[in-house]
């Protein structure tokens, strides 16, 4: 809403600015805006155009990066969120980079969202319901919540063999600002395994998934974890599933990018990677759920 301020955006003077919106007014027969000494306003023509301009501005916008974009840029700019990045990709990265030298890729853990328009983001891995309006969106893997602690618990004094036992352990909770409505709190876990005589709010909060479950894996508690993200734990033994009982979540991973990455090789070469790497975590989770299955002891 300034001809000065659009003038040193385009880097042509304000009578320039002036003169084309005034070519445009008499092209369409409208006035788009309404100048007063205090301010200059959209017209109701101009607001109800403003939406349809910025969509196609932006898909101008787009398509410029398409046909800019090198397809051969051999370093990959990687946003992700640290727990995920912690907890799965980097202990993975060394199979990419075994696979693909000539590819450097650069990782940035942020709990904010990367965006595409402003920072030098190639592709972001985002947990999250899917719907990302403006890019192209693949699932990587499905999640499920289950109830991890350290071996040691298990035959602890008392022991923990039933959700019941909970009462004389610390509950750990996983306060990972993603907004997962689906994933379960302690005091929703506890009503659906039947228990009435525990408090579900008591004991620490952590603001990251990989948190609540180093604090786990060094006794602290009981926690409510993200399988996918406890699976390495859980594979070395540094966790265990004490409980028959896993919640599937309405979140997911996805690989996310603008159209304009879709033909670089070397985003091409990363998300091949991380599906089979999702696709083997995924067995995995599910044989580490069987092994579990098989060697807990029946409570009765």
């Amino acid at each position: 809403m300034s001809f000065t301020k659009a003038s040193e955006e385009l880097n042509v003077t304000p009578g320039a600015i002036s003169q084309q919106i005034k070519g445009l007014e008499d092209f369409i027969g409208a006035k788009v805006f309404r100048r007063t000494r205090r301010a200059l306003l959209l017209t109701d023509n101009g607001q109800a155009a403003l939406p349809l301009l910025r969509d196609a501005f932006s898909k101008l916008e787009e398509a410029s990066r398409v046909l800019s974009a090198p397809g051969d840029a051999k370093r990959l700019n990687v946003s992700v969120a640290p727990s995920i990045a912690g907890k799965w990709l980097v202990p993975r990265l060394h199979s990419f980079q075994e696979r693909h030298p000539e590819f450097e890729v650069w990782v940035s853990a942020d709990m904010g969202l990367a965006d595409f328009a402003t920072d030098d983001v190639d592709l972001a891995i985002r947990y999250g319901p899917g719907g990302y309006e403006g890019l192209i969106a693949d699932l990587l893997m499905a999640e499920t919540i289950v109830p991890v602690c350290s071996p040691r618990l298990l035959d602890a004094d008392p022991p923990l063999r039933t959700p019941a036992d909970l009462v004389h352990f610390t509950l750990l909770h996983d306060g990972s600002p993603d907004k997962d409505d689906s994933a379960p709190t302690w005091p929703m876990w506890l009503k659906a395994a039947g228990v009435e005589h525990v408090d579900g709010a008591r004991g620490p909060k952590f603001n990251q998934s990989s948190l609540v479950i180093e604090a786990a894996v060094a006794g602290r508690g009981i926690a409510l974890a993200k399988s996918a993200l406890a699976l390495a734990d859980l594979e070395a033994g540094r966790l265990v599933a004490p409980f028959d009982r896993t919640t599937p979540s309405h979140f997911a991973y996805f690989l996310v990018h603008p159209a304009s990455k879709q033909r670089i090789k070397a985003v091409q070469a990363f998300k091949s990677w991380l599906k089979e790497e999702a696709l083997a975590t995924v067995d995995s989770v599910a044989m580490t759920r069987l092994t579990e299955d098989s060697g807990r002891a029946d409570p009765a």
